[in-house]
């Protein structure tokens, strides 16, 4: 998943990137609300983390203007204390939840979990493809009844594929989303990790179900192999 967080506390915004980062997120940062809807134009992220306090653009701002624009996105929102006035504050301007500031990481990032289910439209909680399961909560993935152990960043690969079981995904696209947007290293760093999956979710079962499409990107197909 690719994340977009505004959030203008620095040392709050680099601690979340860190720990989304840490739980195999793509993170994008803005400090202000006017860059974050920039960003918010201009790239699809999975979910939103916004601020409603932001210097330039106010969170729940914001969040009314990608609902006015037909952007439907999961949004959580960050408000500096509980309370009526802020629930729906932050509520009635188009989020999908919200959390009371200081809040634990741990919830915040099930709160995520749960966002992502919920997407554009209903979504279970455990991804299947075929007898691929993949289970975000709890970072566990099994062909059949076999557990497969993936790295983080293996899983958070595997994790966008299967939420798009069927379709072409760009190499850019990948890169976009599983690394994130100031990505400048090799883009090559994708086939790698496309080959280490296979090596753990195709070759031991004899499958074939991670596919390449000449000159256009990659597909998982649950039903080939």
């Amino acid at each position: 998943m690719r994340i977009l967080v505004v959030e203008d506390d620095k040392q709050l915004a680099a601690a979340l990137r860190r720990g989304l980062e840490g739980e195999g997120y793509a993170v994008d940062v803005a400090l202000d609300g006017s860059e974050g809807e920039w960003l918010a134009q201009e790239n699809e992220y999975d979910a939103l983390v916004l601020d409603v306090m932001l210097p330039g653009l106010a969170g729940d701002e914001l969040c009314s203007r990608r609902r006015e624009a037909g952007d439907w996105t999961p949004i959580l929102m960050l408000t500096a204390r509980s309370g009526p006035e802020q629930e729906a504050r932050a509520l009635d301007s188009g989020a999908d939840d919200f959390l009371a500031k200081p809040f634990s990481f741990m919830v915040l990032v099930a709160r995520l979990r749960a966002l992502a289910r919920r997407g554009r439209h209903e979504r279970p909680a455990v991804l299947e493809a075929g007898d691929l399961r993949l289970d975000p909560a709890t970072h566990q993935a099994w062909r059949g009844d076999t557990r497969v152990d993936l790295t983080p960043r293996q899983f958070s690969m595997l994790e966008f594929l299967m939420r798009r079981v069927g379709d072409v995904v760009s190499k850019q696209v990948i890169l976009e989303h599983v690394w994130d947007f100031s990505f400048d290293g090799d883009p090559n760093i994708v086939e790698v990790y496309v080959r280490q999956l296979r090596q753990r979710i195709d070759e031991p079962f004899g499958r074939s179900s991670l596919q390449t499409v000449r000159l256009v990107g990659y597909r998982l197909d649950p039903e080939s192999g």
